[in-house]
Parts: C-alpha cells; sequence; structure tokens
C-alpha cells in the first residue's frame, strides 16, 4: 500500500484564491459621483414616544443612503421635542423609476433606551450636517 501523499490545505486555497477575476471597477461608485436630491420628510407622530418618518430622495446608491435620511430626520426630530436619543426599531425603503423611499420607525426618549440601535441625537445631527445630508 502506497502512503498517502499530504498536501497542505492553505496552499490549494491560496491557488485558488489567485484564479478568481479581479473585481470590475464599475461595481463602486466613486463619491464625487453621488449627488442626491433630498425631496422631504414627512413626520407623524404615532404615540408620545413613537414617531414615523417617510423620506423621499433622488439619486441614492442603496438602501443605506435612505436610512441615513430617515436617521438624520430621526435625530434633529428627537431635539425639537425636547429629547436625546432615539431607537430605530425598523425602516422599510423601496425604489421605484430611481425615487427612493423610506419609511422609519423610531422611539424617543430623554434617556438613553436599551437596544442595540440606539442614536445620540446631538452627536448624528451634527454628522448628519457634516455629510451633507439634511434633516427636519
Amino acid at each position: 500500500m502506497r502512503p498517502a501523499v499530504l498536501f497542505p490545505v492553505g496552499l490549494a486555497l491560496a491557488g485558488l484564491a489567485s484564479c478568481a477575476p479581479p473585481a470590475a471597477p464599475e461595481a463602486a461608485l466613486p463619491d464625487e459621483a453621488f449627488t442626491p436630491v433630498y425631496k422631504g420628510i414627512e413626520t407623524r407622530l404615532l404615540d408620545d414616544d413613537l414617531v414615523e418618518f417617510l423620506v423621499e430622495m433622488e439619486g441614492a446608491r442603496g438602501i443605506p443612503d435612505v436610512e441615513d435620511y430617515a436617521r438624520c430626520a430621526a435625530a434633529q426630530y428627537t431635539l425639537i421635542r425636547g429629547y436625546g436619543f432615539a431607537r430605530h426599531l425598523r425602516t422599510n425603503v423601496a425604489e421605484r423609476g430611481g425615487v427612493w423611499r423610506g419609511d422609519a420607525i423610531y422611539t424617543i426618549s430623554a434617556a438613553l433606551p436599551r437596544g442595540v440601535q440606539t442614536i445620540d441625537a446631538e452627536v448624528t445631527v451634527r454628522d448628519c450636517r457634516e455629510q451633507g445630508i439634511p434633516t427636519i
């Protein structure tokens, strides 16, 4: 019986990785090409601390841009109401004919709420302004 030949797995995987085609340059848009048009924010108070934000924009690169727009609206609204924090509950995003729409729901509170998707409203509004994302 012949002895088994052991081939290092790492070398085999490294060889396969080098066969992969390079990523296409058009896979990601450069930042210069990002020229969004923010078309508006509608705010609906659902309960004392539960708020829905409907946002609309054109030129989004994808869902995260719409989510950022809604987050900026939520942060500013939180400050307007005299609170300091918000917690993201959900965001639904749809695109049709180049127009992106987001429907986001947040809770707002004076104290840092429990959960992992919380935002400090002051910090977030400042960040939104630096990125050129409008708030309410």
